[in-house]
């Protein structure tokens, strides 16, 4: 089966979150299921820096008023289409924002171009290959299966999937003209949404199967809460959702062979993450006794509970624990998080930024990992901790939902425990949860046994691709 994938950023290219690493291994663990997928991404500069002797294998002259080149190169395992537009993407800045975080205001155009583009190349306009199926990834590719819907060219089936429905790609009506749709797309079965043009809600009434990055979340937003406005459309779909939790790359992610790690690992030989601990305490400058190291490697946003974590940093330490940060983000909530280390120092450590090696260090090193999200698709880096016997203690929301199993008394009996969940999401249930840990801690055949048994868990992509290859192959069979 032939796939084409659409998606705004596929690491190891270019990467701002969790869609980057799903667009990136699904393809990779796909293809043990008989599936070729090649990739639509757009050429920014982080791109076409990095790709090597691409071939131009089809021209726009006019994609939305610009010229755009497909280039075909493989990277990294991975088959790749870059759209090649430097006047959608040849600029300084993010995927999304510009140098000083903000929108850029063509962002609707540019991401417009990417869908038009991934239609064509659905209808057969790629020389020599044309794929089975569609399989897009959020708003920002969401319009190609409105374009197969409204333009003069075959159907095919196609998947959207919905990593974080707050982001919907919204806009004013003034742009509909320019997305060269015709008049009847602006309707409410299309994409009209309460008069604006809602680029996810198109790709929601067109696409014939939506999937979400986990099982938890599929069922949260059918709700007001959870929905963002759009959960009457997603129950409009129920009969065509489902829930598939993402998995992680497990040889990238692997205490035994990470070559960012200092001291190698398994959980026959738990004792070396002894060395890893050191090395973050350094790092940190904290100081160097038995205490338990929490740690939080996160967007710095409420979304992510991290306005919870700067509120309870004083009690973490009073309780006995030490607490180190790494992330960016809202930057009151950078300030707060600094201001604790500065009343803690030896006890709290920040460090401010993007950093790949020391989140791999950090989860190779730590005793536990908090992520107190309100909201929460799936997430990954509960399931890096579980890989790495970093322990989870996770909000009960979504995917952390789905993939942690709660050190309750039962689950320690039956030894199927794997991390600590807590709710309500709230600083007084966050702190109950570090202090369970706190007990677990202190006993340190459970805590091991906890370890252990995190690390057992399956977090790779294997089942969930065999579930995505389940899902194409439905679609293909009945001509959806």
């Amino acid at each position: 089966m032939k796939v084409l994938s659409v998606s705004s950023e596929v690491f190891p290219l270019i990467k701002t979150g969790g869609l980057a690493d799903v667009s990136g291994a699904l393809p990779i663990a796909l293809k043990a299921f008989g599936v070729e997928t090649k990739t639509l991404l757009p050429g920014y500069p982080a791109v076409m820096k990095v790709i090597r002797d691409p071939v131009a294998r089809l021209e726009f002259p006019d994609l939305l008023g610009e010229h755009a080149t497909v280039l075909e190169v493989q990277h990294e395992g991975l088959d790749l289409l870059v759209l090649d537009a430097p006047a959608y993407y040849d600029r300084p800045g993010g995927p999304y924002l510009d140098p000083l975080g903000k929108d850029f205001p063509d962002n609707w155009r540019r991401f417009a171009a990417l869908s038009l583009a991934a239609s064509e190349i659905a209808a057969g306009l790629l020389p020599g290959w044309q794929p089975d199926l569609i399989h897009t990834h959020d708003w920002q590719a969401a319009l190609t299966s409105v374009y197969m819907r409204y333009h003069p060219t075959p159907e095919l089936p196609s998947v959207l999937t919905i990593h974080n429905i707050a982001f919907q790609g919204q806009f004013g009506p003034e742009i509909f003209p320019g997305l060269r749709l015709p008049a009847h797309a602006f309707a409410v079965n299309g994409i009209e949404y309460y008069g604006t043009v809602g680029f996810l809600k198109g790709g929601l009434q067109t696409a014939h199967a939506v999937t979400t990055v986990s099982p938890s979340y599929a069922d949260e937003i059918l709700t007001p809460e959870f929905g963002m406005g759009l959960e009457g459309v997603i129950a409009s779909r129920i009969d065509h959702l489902s829930g598939i939790v993402n998995g992680i790359d497990t040889d990238i992610w692997n205490p035994a062979t990470d070559p960012v790690v200092h001291t190698h690992y398994g959980p026959t030989t738990l004792k070396n993450r002894e060395e890893n601990r050191r090395s973050i305490a350094e790092f940190f400058h904290l100081d160097n006794d038995d205490a338990p190291i929490f740690c939080v490697i996160s967007r710095l946003t409420w979304q992510k509970g991290m306005d919870l974590v700067a509120n309870v940093a004083d009690e973490i330490v009073a309780m006995g624990g030490k607490l180190v940060v790494l992330g960016s983000g809202e930057a009151a909530l950078e300030g707060a998080l600094l201001a604790s280390a500065t009343r803690h120092p030896g006890r709290i450590g920040v460090s401010i930024g993007y950093n790949e090696p020391m989140s791999h260090l950090m989860q190779a090193g730590c005793d536990a990992i908090i992520i107190p999200s309100r909201f929460e698709p799936c997430g990954l880096t509960q399931l890096y901790g579980l890989r790495y016997g970093c322990v989870p203690i996770v909000a009960r929301t979504g995917g952390l939902n789905d993939t942690v199993i709660d050190a309750n008394h039962a689950a320690l009996a039956a030894k199927v425990a794997t991390g600590i969940q807590f709710a309500p999401i709230t600083e007084t249930g966050m702190l109950q949860a570090i202090r369970r840990a706190m007990h677990l801690y202190a006993d340190r055949k459970l805590w091991t046994q906890l370890q252990k048994q995190g690390m057992k868990s399956d977090v790779s992509w294997e089942k969930s691709a065999e579930r995505y290859a389940a899902l194409y192959s439905s679609l293909v069979s009945k001509g959806m």
